[in-house]
């Protein structure tokens, strides 16, 4: 986990399902907390005109529940003068994408 936080900065914006957020630590213990088990696969990062990045990701898992899962969709990012992430945009295009966590 403390390697992947490494790659944000500590301010950084982080968007998913509609909602935005600073910091990216409470991302990654929601992640583990709600999974057993979980693999995540994307396309490559593509700069885009704006400067941005984007790409394609699935994943699937396991939830603590026991329960496997697939989702699908589309992360788009932009990067600070070091190469850390500071914005991360999260956009789900599997139905129902993360209702669990809402119900």
């Amino acid at each position: 986990m403390k390697d992947l936080l490494s790659l944000f900065t500590e301010d950084v914006e982080v968007i998913s399902n509609g909602s935005s957020r600073t910091g990216f630590e409470v991302v990654i213990k929601t992640i583990y907390e709600y999974n057993k088990d979980i693999k995540h696969m994307w396309d490559a990062w593509v700069l885009q005109p704006d400067g941005s990045y984007r790409t394609n990701w699935a994943v699937c898992g396991q939830a603590v529940d026991g329960t496997v899962f697939t989702k699908e969709g589309i992360d788009i990012m932009r990067l600070n003068e070091e190469g850390k992430i500071m914005y991360m945009k999260n956009v789900q295009t599997t139905e129902d994408a993360y209702n669990e966590y809402f119900s």
